[in-house]
């Protein structure tokens, strides 16, 4: 049986946030904190605050997102007309270049900031979701808080953005709506860019297609 990336990264993640559920020291290492980065050269924390969560709904909230959304596009990424047996490789880099991408934005506007510090996998969980959304517009996401409701997910995707980004410009409460948005818009980017360079598909005639038709398909072919 073989486990896929998105399952090890899920273990791995609940593995070391738990550890960090008692022992400040955990949080303390990964955590992202610009002041560190740049006065100490702890580049590693760019990635590391993807494993560590702030409380076990944190934890559960993102890793049922990326379980959800990730074994599906892992498995996508695989197919021929996308990165074939490339596909792995391509979902790694997507996963944890999103989370160093989400993190960008904030290193360069808090680097001196004494009192910033960020946690957690929702940059890349966004990245993925955005990936996925790129791929397959008009599959269904369910409102967890509404059962029975899915919305097609490219109109998700504007609802998404536009109250991440209302959150953030109203700023307060502990969520890193900047994060989110800047993953988002990373997975949309790699997924124009690397899909056109290496895939086999008009990715941008396929997000038409996908939207025009009456239900997601796989994506077509153009060998």
């Amino acid at each position: 049986m073989t486990i896929s990336i998105t399952l090890v990264i899920v273990i791995i993640t609940c593995a070391i946030s738990i550890s960090g559920f008692s022992n400040q020291r955990v949080i303390d290492d990964l955590i992202f904190y610009p002041p560190a980065i740049q006065g100490r050269n702890q580049y590693y924390r760019f990635i590391s605050h993807g494993f560590i969560h702030a409380d076990i709904g944190h934890l559960a909230f993102n890793m049922i997102a990326l379980y959800s959304f990730g074994e599906t596009l892992e498995l996508l990424y695989n197919y021929n007309c996308l990165f074939g047996n490339k596909g792995k490789l391509f979902y790694i880099l997507l996963y944890f270049l999103g989370l160093i991408a989400a993190s960008v934005p904030d290193f360069f506007k808090h680097r001196d900031s004494y009192h910033f510090r960020s946690l957690g996998a929702s940059g890349a969980v966004s990245a993925v979701i955005f990936s996925s959304i790129v791929l397959l517009p008009t599959s269904g996401i369910g409102i967890i808080f509404i059962p029975g409701i899915n919305i097609p997910g490219y109109i998700f995707a504007i609802i998404y953005l536009a109250v991440s980004a209302y959150l953030d410009r109203k700023g307060g409460g502990n969520i890193n709506h900047g994060a989110h948005i800047s993953g988002a818009i990373f997975g949309i980017v790699f997924t124009l860019v690397f899909v056109s360079l290496f895939g086999h598909i008009n990715i941008m005639d396929n997000f038409i297609d996908q939207i025009r038709a009456a239900k997601p398909f796989l994506p077509d072919c153009n060998f």
